[in-house]
């Protein structure tokens, strides 16, 4: 398999070359030559296939011969290595849980997974590598966790100063190693553009590779279709509507990519919170990004989704091939945490912020549309990650999981620095030159 560049499809290269860029030359996504296809037996086998071996499937198609069969099914043994259930909220209505891995958040699956594609390509070279990656909350964390200790990998996470939850933070700023956390006075948009900037401007001299770890890296899309294949074997159905809560877009493209590849799914719902950049697009034909605002669905205060680019490319540049595929709706923090307080109230299930705007996202949709059919959201990270929001919504203190207060015992260490592309230069420029 060859990845082109969103920005010149004359520009190909190996999913080794993919990963270790993270960004094209030229600043553009890269994506797969064509989708893959997957053989009649793997249909026929779907709903008996464990989520490892998901993953090695339709991995596979993608990885190609670039990691030996058996160096990949350990690969994804090692990544996928803890439940993805399907639960019943209430009629018609599941949640995905993506909670389950170390972090409590859906990035564990695509950190893990492009961890050890990076730390397989890196180890046979005995090169050095540092990621470079922007959070507004669960990446930073997952990439942190997935990357801690590998050997030849330096982890620098750019996150928003006082716009991550407590533990998020303390998830970003404790691990110490090969892992260091950057604190900037702005918003995510603006650690984001400074990672990019990074990737088009700072010139390593040779001396180590740099690449990311966002959703913008291929190895981190990738895997995030494996869950959808996931959640269809455990609904043992065809037929369904997915909504997935979105931020920067690369869950819901992950999601594109397994239709794409022929996965059955009737339609599928991206819900934002204010920062409501792709619901208007959709109504306007007109692509308007602009500034994010801070919600308490933090993760997905996002004003210029990185991966829009790539569901334009998908979608021939046209709003009407999108929306044939992907509703989207904005729902505000009232909304929000309304929805917390009546889905505990009602059927006793606690949803975090981010999984709240889910399931008014799917709520909307098959009430809209009469469909008949399930509906999944995706629940993408453990509600005690949000402490203070759900005990205000819901009037509960969830159990916190045994990994999340390990950290919340430690000692915060970060470095701040302004929203200022020479600070992070100077940073690279001490360490690695």
């Amino acid at each position: 398999m060859r990845y082109f560049s969103t920005r010149d499809k004359g520009l190909k290269v190996s999913f080794e070359q993919a990963v270790k860029q993270g960004l094209a030359p030229n600043r553009g996504l890269f994506m797969p030559e064509e989708y893959i296809k997957l053989d009649t037996e793997f249909w026929a086998n779907l709903f008996d296939m464990s989520l490892p071996e998901i993953g090695y499937h339709v991995g596979k198609g993608y990885v190609g011969d670039e990691i030996p069969d058996e160096d990949f099914k350990k690969l994804c043994n090692e990544v996928l290595n803890f439940d993805i259930p399907l639960v019943r909220v209430k009629d018609q209505v599941y949640s995905l849980e993506l909670f389950h891995g170390p972090t409590c958040a859906f990035k564990d699956v695509g950190a893990r997974f492009m961890a050890r594609c990076l730390g397989y390509f890196s180890s046979r070279k005995n090169e050095k590598t540092v990621i470079l990656v922007a959070t507004s909350g669960d990446t930073g964390s997952a990439v942190a966790n997935g990357f801690l200790n590998v050997p030849g990998v330096d982890v620098i996470i750019l996150y928003p100063s006082g716009k991550v939850s407590e533990i998020q933070e303390k998830q970003l700023t404790t691990n110490g190693g090969n892992i260091t956390a950057l604190e900037v006075n702005g918003v995510f948009d603006d650690c984001q553009a400074l990672v990019k900037t990074a990737f088009s401007k700072f010139d390593t001299k040779g001396k180590f590779s740099l690449t990311s770890a966002n959703s913008i890296n291929i190895a981190r899309l990738i895997p995030q279709s494996f869950y959808y294949y996931y959640a269809v074997k455990q609904l043992k159905s065809f037929e369904s509507v997915i909504c997935v809560p979105s931020g920067n877009f690369g869950n819901i493209t992950g999601g594109i990519l397994a239709l794409k590849s022929g996965l059955k799914v009737n339609h599928f719902v991206a819900a934002t919170n204010a920062n409501d950049t792709v619901p208007q697009y959709l109504q306007t034909g007109v692509y308007k990004p602009k500034p994010s605002v801070q919600t308490i669905s933090n993760a997905m205060d996002v004003g210029d989704p990185s991966n829009f680019e790539r569901l334009d490319e998908i979608f021939s540049h046209n709003s009407k091939n999108f929306a044939s595929v992907i509703s989207s709706y904005s729902f505000s923090d009232e909304e929000t945490k309304k929805k917390m307080k009546m889905v505990y109230s009602e059927y006793g299930y606690t949803l975090d912020p981010h999984g709240a705007v889910g399931m008014l996202g799917i709520e909307k949709y098959l009430k809209e549309n009469a469909s008949g059919c399930p509906g999944v959201f995706l629940e993408t990270a453990h509600p005690a990650k949000f402490l203070d929001v759900v005990e205000q919504a819901v009037g509960v203190t969830p159990d916190l999981p045994e990994n999340l207060k390990k950290c919340l015992g430690k000692e915060k260490v970060s470095i701040k620095i302004e929203n200022d592309y020479k600070e992070l230069e100077k940073i690279l420029s001490e360490r690695y030159l």
